[in-house]
């Protein structure tokens, strides 16, 4: 019997997969032999002089974190940020934890959304890049060429472009031996990568289904103040902006979707779904506040994804699996055989080993004790990919079209042009209509690719 023309997509699309990580692991195997050189010799227990790139609440966390781990000093040397008071603000609480490990000078506290150009002159060994999510690709890419190790938060970008920029730029960082990691914490909880790795092992068979949520209240918003910009307000309320956020789907529900990639160590090869804006308010900019989308990988496995941030209904941040033998609380690191029993309860480690949560503060001490190895870790290709899975989605529901992978990884449609932009007098893509109102995208009609 001949295949179907679906079975030989998935065997073509596995084999490509396949072919593609022999590659990579054979590239990083002849990239270690240069990077465990340069790093041993450049840091060992030596101090690591940091940047911070965006000192709102995660930056200024992000910071902290580094400056928590062991083995030799870390020490905060430089910051920027577009608004003068994040910074005031993020260096206080910085101090407050680290005033030994802050040497931030007015000459190297850099304003204004060219700050970072002048943050990368510095001297400093390793950027955290904390900005909204849209500057993410720019940012990226100059520290790169500037030669800096990296610390990046999630998502990587906002749209289908910025996802390619910032894979070219991490090519780059792998040909120069450069730390890429990605603030996609889960990976680095003890509690999740034990059950994820019992999962891949065959711990309830052949996964089918997959379910992933982040169904929460409603974000933060700022009023607008008088002599406002656009710009500015926008800026301010980035998390309620397409071009600097790119929606909640995006921006919170990529770690969900980042563990089901990760348990299947594939992307998904198609995606269809349904979301909008029930609750309409001109607070929530223009962006939708529920998405729910199916996707499908290339060997059939099926991913319902749901987030929602609407106050008064049902809330979930979880991740969870269904197999042929059983299935997985992901999030909840416990996994039942087919009759319901608990087989695998990952909530409990050995003592004086690493906690089984708080993967904010664990990738740091990961990522830290690789560097000083002499080991340079690598997260930027799958960092990269799970933000598209979650750009993916968001293309799905803001056009109401059954979407492939390809198609979408290389539209041409850019949400964030962000080079183009030097100041707060600078116009955003979208403005308000006459009583400030934002546009949302109407499936059927928004295109995507």
């Amino acid at each position: 019997m001949n295949p179907s023309p679906a079975s030989t997509a998935a065997s073509s699309r596995r084999t490509f997969l396949r072919n593609s990580s022999l590659i990579v692991a054979g590239s990083a195997i002849a990239a270690s032999q240069v990077q465990v050189a340069r790093g041993a010799h450049a840091f060992g227990s030596d101090t690591i002089k940091l940047g911070l790139v965006g000192c709102g609440g995660r930056g200024s966390g992000a910071a902290t974190q580094a400056m928590n781990t062991m083995g030799g000093e870390v020490k905060l040397m430089a910051v920027a940020d577009a608004f003068q008071d994040r910074i005031t603000g993020g260096l206080r609480g910085i101090t407050s934890q680290h005033k030994d490990k802050v040497d931030v000078p007015k000459d190297r506290q850099f304003v204004g959304l060219n700050a970072y150009k002048d943050l990368l002159q510095t001297d400093c060994d390793m950027v955290i890049l904390a900005t909204p999510p849209g500057f993410r690709p720019l940012h990226f890419t100059a520290a790169v060429k500037a030669g800096k190790h990296i610390f990046a938060e999630k998502p990587v970008a906002v749209d289908a472009a910025g996802v390619r920029k910032f894979l070219a730029a991490n090519e780059e960082a792998k040909q120069k031996g450069l730390t890429v990691a990605i603030g996609l914490q889960r990976r680095h909880e003890r509690a999740y990568m034990d059950t994820v790795k019992a999962l891949q092992d065959g711990a309830i068979g052949d996964i089918i289904l997959a379910r992933a949520y982040w169904n929460g209240r409603k974000p933060w918003f700022k009023s607008r103040q008088d002599g406002q910009t656009e710009m500015e307000y926008q800026m301010r309320n980035w998390y309620n902006f397409l071009w600097v956020c790119g929606d909640h789907i995006v921006e919170q529900h990529i770690h969900n979707l980042d563990v089901i990639n990760w348990i299947k160590n594939d992307y998904p090869a198609t995606a269809q779904g349904q979301g909008g804006c029930a609750l309409r308010e001109k607070d929530f900019g223009e962006i939708f506040d529920h998405h729910m989308v199916e996707f499908t990988y290339g060997d059939g496995t099926v991913l319902l994804s749901e987030c929602r941030h609407q106050p008064d209904t049902w809330q979930s941040v979880t991740e969870h699996v269904h197999g042929t033998k059983g299935r997985a609380d992901v999030s909840g690191a416990k996994i039942y055989d087919a009759s319901g029993k608990v087989i695998h309860d990952f909530n409990k480690r050995t003592a004086g080993g690493p906690p089984a949560r708080d993967g904010h503060q664990q990738e740091h001490h990961d990522l830290f004790a690789e560097i000083r190895a002499g080991r340079m870790p690598q997260e930027g290709e799958w960092g990269a990919k799970s933000t598209m899975t979650a750009i993916f989605g968001r293309m799905a529901t803001y056009s109401g079209q059954m979407l492939k992978w390809d198609q979408c990884l290389n539209s041409e449609i850019v949400e964030s042009p962000v080079e183009k932009y030097t100041s707060f007098q600078d116009e955003p893509p979208h403005k308000p209509d006459a009583n400030g109102w934002y546009a949302l995208p109407v499936p059927g009609q928004t295109k995507v690719v």
